[in-house]
């Protein structure tokens, strides 16, 4: 019989991060940073903008805005420990830390997962109901959407986070740059199969729901923008849902790919250079995602750039 007690006496873990030696370990360490950096200067640039420019002041915007404020801290619960674990290797992290890390991060990460499908929904009342869009999507109800948003994905998140929390651990070394549910399941003394399921069914369960909610509400608005007269007014409506499928695509990819998909299946290594994709590309490619092309921020900034020229000069 195993005791359990021993087992749980040491107070840190180690993250492994990745095996990068030589010359190629600085230029990985600086290209990470310039990344996150690029991240924060992204998210920041369009929730400035969409505050100080009245002509962003929709209700797509908003959860834009929304969206941009959760990308600076799930970006950040994870690039201090990848940047540490590429600049030193091996890196401690006590308990603690590794805990309210995982949490975090998955309490982010669900609640982008609903706030992707508010944001569908934002997309279906504007292109489906268009006569009523402003009286369904008030001021009070964006907020409420956007607050229960993260009620639910904190709420939801506590469920994995306390039963990894709560298992015996006979080893130390984390097999990731970050605190994670499968990693630190790897190290358990106990078999994990059932907390695996669990985890496989609570997040699994919530993106699946999510992600029906926004195929479902795509479906109506397919169906409403194939019934247009023109050409032009088809190809309008399609760019303004483009930049949210994009991101729909890239965050529920990865994410069903690692926690999913059946247990133990990805390669060794595999599901760090997947985490990336979640962790670190995704927020750096949401702010030109939304931007890129898009008229309504291109003379949003030509318009904020002339009331501080016109600041500068003076009266």
């Amino acid at each position: 019989m195993i005791d359990h007690a021993n087992h749980t006496s040491t107070q840190d873990f180690i993250l492994a991060g990745f095996a990068t030696t030589g010359t190629l370990q600085p230029l990985i360490f600086l290209g990470t940073l310039c990344i996150y950096l690029l991240t924060l200067a992204g998210n920041l640039f369009i929730i400035v903008l969409v505050q100080a420019d009245s002509g962003l002041s929709t209700p797509m915007y908003f959860f834009i805005n929304v969206l941009s404020f959760l990308e600076l801290w799930y970006v950040s619960t994870t690039v201090s420990t990848l940047l540490h674990t590429l600049l030193h290797g091996c890196s401690p992290i006590s308990s603690a830390l590794c805990f309210i890390q995982l949490y975090v991060f998955h309490s982010l990460g669900m609640t982008e997962c609903y706030l992707l499908t508010v944001m569908a929904l934002d997309r279906y009342l504007a292109i489906c109901h268009p006569l009523h869009y402003h009286a369904f999507m008030s001021r009070q109800v964006q907020l409420w959407l956007a607050g229960t948003t993260w009620v639910a994905g904190f709420s939801a998140a506590l469920v994995p986070a306390s039963l990894t929390a709560t298992l015996p651990f006979c080893l130390r070394e984390v097999a990731h740059y970050f605190c994670d549910l499968a990693p630190l399941m790897r190290l358990a003394c106990v078999d994990t199969k059932w907390h695996a399921w669990v985890h496989i069914v609570v997040i699994g369960l919530i993106n699946a729901c999510n992600l029906v909610l926004i195929l479902g509400l795509y479906g109506g608005i397919l169906r409403t923008v194939l019934n247009l007269p023109s050409a032009a007014s088809r190809a309008k409506a399609f760019s303004t849902c483009s930049s949210h499928m994009t991101v729909v695509t890239l965050f529920f990819g990865s994410a069903f790919i690692v926690y999913v998909g059946p247990p133990g299946i990805p390669a060794k290594g595999m599901d760090k250079l997947i985490a990336l994709v979640y962790t670190l590309f995704t927020p750096f490619l949401n702010p030109i995602i939304y931007t890129l092309r898009n008229k309504e921020v291109k003379e949003a900034v030509k318009r904020v750039i002339q009331r501080i020229k016109a600041v500068l000069k003076g009266p």
